[in-house]
Parts: structure tokens; C-alpha cells; sequence
């Protein structure tokens, strides 16, 4: 499913030209100077499906030798094509590169040829091919129609001086070949290459693959090289694929803190929130906890951070969950908060409730606390911020105090 749909958007621009009805917007544009009947007759009988008078009416067009001639041989092509009448459409499609050498239609024209010599056994030549969109189509082509073939076709697309943007699109028609020589190629592509921008997408489409051998594939490279890009561009690809156990095990051993923090906002991003709190129980150092709160704050798992700010022994690593909550707004549990408050006998704790409900501007709850704060220089904390936050509550305590 996923390759499939990835496919659609890699080479919609290169193969949209073989549906009608994709081609509404290039109707539109030829607007000007082609309102003859014929051709948009033309057109009607082609989201009809009325081959044989589409073929009519669009040889009453291109015979007017207007404006909307060329586009009118190409439809023509179009719809003799799809009535079956392969030889006609080729001779229709010659006709136009005859009559028309500076057309826009030429592109499209050379696509329909691909097609219609595809669909009579003739195979496609990308290496034939100068124009770019054109050696892809050809490329895809043949992949459909003879895999092995187009083996070795891909390997000369990717290696040759074609520009990066044909060697992408190369690169993922090679993750569709379902032979086991051209996941070979992608995995020598994504351990080294010269080019590293190749390689990077390399591994980014074999994340998009998922099955375990690509898996295991991914994992030996990761452990193989020394380039931390390439090592964030694989946490990333099994982040895509869900690949928790991998994104666990190297937020618990690398050894790189850049990369292991990588590690653990990549296991969040994934959904791995009870890998992570397994991390966390294990993980000594403060610092890397420190890292996972974070990680569960922005994946706003507020269970976790307000069971941190009950039960954590360490007061820094409290205080950091707190002040997560305190970003969480409402989902913050300001009633956690205010009895986190007045259980902590830490004042640097309570202190950092005091701006966590602050920040969630919880008016209420501040009043709630200065009226049951018995220390003055907590409650002058509590009154001043307060005196920042515009609610009824504040208000009308404001008034109590000055009364």
C-alpha cells in the first residue's frame, strides 16, 4: 500500500498525460483561440468514453489548421489508442512531431508513443531516451512489463550523469522491482556511495519498505558506519516504520549523546511511550531522563510526567516534569499541581508549580494556594504572579487585599 501510493505521487507528473480527465487544467489553458465545436465536442466524448466520435471530431479540429490543431492530433492519438487502433495512433502521433516541431503537446505525444508501443509488445528504451520524464516513463514501463530487464537499466540510471532529480526517481522505481538482486542494489547504494545525497534516499525509501530483512539491513549499516547524518537519517527511517525495538535499543547504548537523543525523540515520534518509560526506570544518568521528559511532553503522555512529578526522588528531574505539565495547559492537571504543592516541603518544587500554574495563567488555582499559604514570602510569590494573570478570580482577590 505504501509503495503503491508513493509510486502514484513519484511519477504522476510523467504519466498524468495518459488520462483525459487529469488533463482538465491543460483543457482550460488551451481555452484561448480553440473554441471550435469539433474539439470540444472532442472533449465531451472523451469523459464519455465515445471513442470512435471523440476520433472524428478531434480530425474535423486538427483539419481546421487553427490553434488548437496540435492538441487536437494528440487527443486524436489519445482516443484512437484507447478504441484499440494502435497503428493509427502512431501514425497520428508522427503526424503532430511533423506539422508541429515546437508544440507543447510533444512531450505528452512521446509518452502516448511509449504506451501504445508498450501495449503492442514492443519494449521501451530509457537509454534512447534524452528527455528525462521520458527515459523515467520508460524506465517504469519496462519495470512493469520485464523486471529483470530493467535491472540493469536502473543501475546504469544511477551510476550514469543523469541529473539528482532523474537518480530519485530511478532510485524508488527500484524499490518496486520485486526481485532480490535490486534490494541488493539499494542496500549497496544506501551503505556507501560516493554520492552521499543518493545514499540518504536510499535509506529513506528502504524505511519505507519495513519488512525485516530491510530492517536487519538498516541496523548493520547503523552499526557499521562512523557518519552521524547517515545514522540520523536511519533512526528517522525506523521511526516511519515503527521500528521501536531498534530506536529502544539505541536510545539504551549509543554512545553519542546527539545521537541518542535523536534515539529518544524518534521512539516518541513513533508512539513507543511504554518503551520510553522502560527507558527511563533503567537509565541512570540525569541528563538522558531529563531528555525523555521532554520526549513525553511533546508527545503529551501527561500520565507519565505527573507520575515523574509525584514519585521521582530527584528533585531537578520533579521539577522538569512539572514544568511540562505547567506547557500542557489544561491537560496539565492543574489539581495535580495543587497537590504536588502542598505535599512537597521543597521549596524550589513548589516554587516551580507556582510557575507552572502561572503559565497555564490558572488564576483559580494561584487564589486557592494564597489563601491557604501561611508563609509570607511564598504567598507575596504567589500574589505577584497573580498579579500578571486577568481573571475574575484574581480580581476579585485583588480587591480582598486591598479592602
Amino acid at each position: 500500500m505504501i509503495r503503491s501510493a508513493i509510486l502514484s505521487i513519484v511519477l504522476a507528473a510523467s504519466l498524468g498525460a495518459q488520462d483525459p480527465k487529469a488533463f482538465s487544467l491543460s483543457f482550460q489553458a488551451d481555452q484561448k483561440g480553440q473554441e471550435d465545436s469539433d474539439y470540444q465536442k472532442g472533449r465531451r466524448d472523451l469523459d464519455a468514453g465515445q471513442w470512435e466520435k471523440a476520433i472524428a471530431e478531434f480530425d474535423a479540429s486538427a483539419s481546421r489548421k487553427g490553434a488548437a490543431s496540435d492538441g487536437a492530433l494528440y487527443w486524436k492519438a489519445y482516443a484512437q489508442n484507447r478504441a484499440g487502433r494502435r497503428e493509427a495512433a502512431l501514425a497520428t502521433i508522427d503526424a503532430l512531431q511533423q506539422a508541429y516541431g515546437s508544440s507543447r503537446w510533444l512531450n505528452d505525444a512521446q509518452a502516448l508513443r511509449m504506451e501504445v508501443l508498450a501495449e503492442t509488445g514492443v519494449r521501451p528504451s530509457p537509454a534512447s531516451e534524452s528527455n528525462e520524464e521520458l527515459k523515467m516513463i520508460a524506465v517504469n514501463s519496462l519495470m512493469q512489463s520485464d523486471p529483470k530487464q530493467a535491472l540493469p537499466l536502473l543501475e546504469k540510471l544511477l551510476k550514469s550523469n543523469n541529473s539528482e532529480n532523474v537518480k530519485e526517481k530511478a532510485l524508488f522505481v527500484l524499490t518496486q522491482n520485486p526481485l532480490p538482486e535490486a534490494h541488493k542494489v539499494l542496500a549497496d547504494i544506501a551503505r556507501g556511495s560516493t554520492n552521499q545525497e543518493l545514499q540518504l534516499k536510499a535509506i529513506r525509501y528502504m524505511g519505507m519498505m519495513g519488512d525485516e530483512d530491510t530492517r536487519k539491513e538498516l541496523t548493520s549499516i547503523y552499526n557499521s558506519s562512523s557518519n552521524k547524518e547517515i545514522k540520523r537519517s536511519i533512526l528517522r527511517s525506523f521511526m516511519q516504520s515503527g521500528s521501536r525495538t531498534f530506536l529502544l535499543n539505541v536510545a539504551r547504548t549509543e554512545k553519542d549523546p546527539e545521537l541518542q537523543r535523536d534515539a529518544i525523540r524518534q521512539l516518541a515520534m513513533s508512539g513507543g511511550q511504554e518503551e520510553l518509560w522502560q527507558l527511563y526506570g533503567a537509565e541512570p544518568s540525569r541528563d538522558v531522563k531529563r531528555e525523555i521528559l521532554k520526549s513525553m511532553f511533546m508527545s503529551g503522555n501527561a500520565a507519565r510526567l505527573i507520575e515523574v512529578a509525584k514519585s521521582e526522588k530527584d528533585p531537578e528531574l520533579r521539577m522538569a516534569a512539572i514544568r511540562s505539565l505547567g506547557l500542557m495547559g489544561q491537560n496539565g492537571r492543574s489539581d495535580v499541581l495543587l497537590s504536588i504543592y502542598r505535599s512537597d516541603s521543597n521549596r524550589d518544587v513548589q516554587a516551580a508549580v507556582l510557575n507552572a500554574l502561572f503559565i497555564q495563567q490558572n488564576g483559580k488555582a494561584l487564589v486557592e494556594l494564597a489563601r491557604s499559604e501561611k508563609d509570607p514570602e511564598m504567598k507575596k510569590e504567589i500574589v505577584s504572579k497573580m498579579a500578571l494573570i486577568h481573571s475574575k478570580e484574581t480580581a476579585d482577590y485583588m480587591m480582598e487585599i486591598l479592602r
